[in-house]
């Protein structure tokens, strides 16, 4: 049994070669929901969604995101509209009064639709009015995941971090900023000044979560702030790996990120950027993937191979250095 944690690309592009290293039936795969918003009264949660596709066989490599062949007929007719309307266009929180009226949402999560700022194609739309019906019919989002798993035929066990709603809050000199508005929209060029995890001390682990901590544990090539924050942030998952042995696979190839602004937002929060810095962000990791190339030492028993992951092959090879360490700490 293994459990991996999982966000942004990173991750999902090492579970490309899962079935070379560990059995998908006895594999759990936690997804960070703290870049989770409602676009136009849709519920998307983006992590949990490349983990779907992923596992269904549908993912766009090319971008890691979204359906491979999707088409954007109703992102480009919102965007026509808004121009014939005169409609403003970019990221437009819908107002204070209205973050948690109806479903009960954390605060700077709720957009309005208009001119959608993030694109989302027309498969993939469908599978966000599906989520979201069934959150409002009484659905958990736990529940909500495990029926679209069922869909997407995945072969492993797919859970969110939490049902409740946790928000990655990114605070710049422009103001505070949802993760997506900063990422998406902004292209992560506002400068950083810290990263806030909105909710996750009033939020538990999903029904499922604590259990699969109890088995060995791969933290996946995802950012440490953004993508395995807010995991930690939520009261018990910490505490839970301190308690599992951990391994975490580096996102950092070198000196560069593995994907997004990884070194930046670790610097903003305290951590020593790249590399240097993944002892302090994983202090209950019991080793480490590196990067062959990366001249970094650490106490914690480390593998070292060609972590960049381009196609199947080379996920296959980072999860035979994650048996390797797993085997030197178990």
């Amino acid at each position: 049994m293994v459990t991996f944690l999982s966000g942004g690309t990173g991750t999902p592009k090492l579970l490309d070669g899962l079935e070379a290293a560990f059995s998908p039936a006895e594999t759990t795969v936690v997804a960070n929901t703290g870049d989770d918003i409602e676009l136009g009264g849709l519920f998307v949660s983006p992590d949990v969604d490349t983990v779907l596709f992923q596992g269904g066989d549908v993912l766009d490599r090319e971008t890691w995101w979204g359906i491979e062949d999707d088409t954007h007929e109703t992102n480009a007719e919102l965007f026509a509209l808004a121009d014939a309307a005169g409609l403003p266009t970019g990221p437009q929180y819908l107002a204070a009064d209205r973050q948690t009226a109806g479903r009960e949402l954390a605060n700077w999560r709720r957009f309005s639709g208009v001119a959608e700022f993030m694109t989302i194609g027309d498969r993939d739309r469908a599978v966000h009015i599906t989520r979201t019906s069934l959150l409002d019919r009484g659905d958990s989002l736990s529940e909500a995941t495990e029926t679209l798993a069922d869909a997407f035929d995945l072969a492993f066990d797919l859970l969110p971090m939490s049902d409740d709603p946790v928000a990655s809050i990114v605070h710049t000199p422009e103001g505070p900023m949802h993760f997506q508005e900063y990422w998406i929209a902004e292209r992560g060029e506002p400068t950083v000044e810290d990263v806030e995890f909105r909710g996750a001390e009033s939020a538990a682990p999903a029904p499922g979560v604590l259990e699969a901590l109890s088995d060995p544990v791969v933290v996946g090539p995802s950012n440490p702030v953004t993508s395995v924050g807010p995991m930690l942030a939520v009261p018990g998952i910490a505490d839970a790996l301190a308690e599992t042995t951990v391994v975490a696979v580096s996102p950092f190839l070198g000196d560069e990120a593995f994907s997004g602004p990884a070194a930046e937002l670790m610097d903003a929060v305290g951590y020593e950027p790249g590399t240097p810095g993944l002892p302090g962000a994983y202090p209950f990791a019991d080793a480490f993937v590196l990067d062959e190339d990366d001249g970094t030492s650490f106490e914690a028993p480390t593998v070292r191979t060609d972590i960049r992951i381009d196609e199947p092959a080379d996920a296959e090879r980072v999860l035979g250095a994650v048996a390797d360490a797993l085997g030197r700490v178990r």
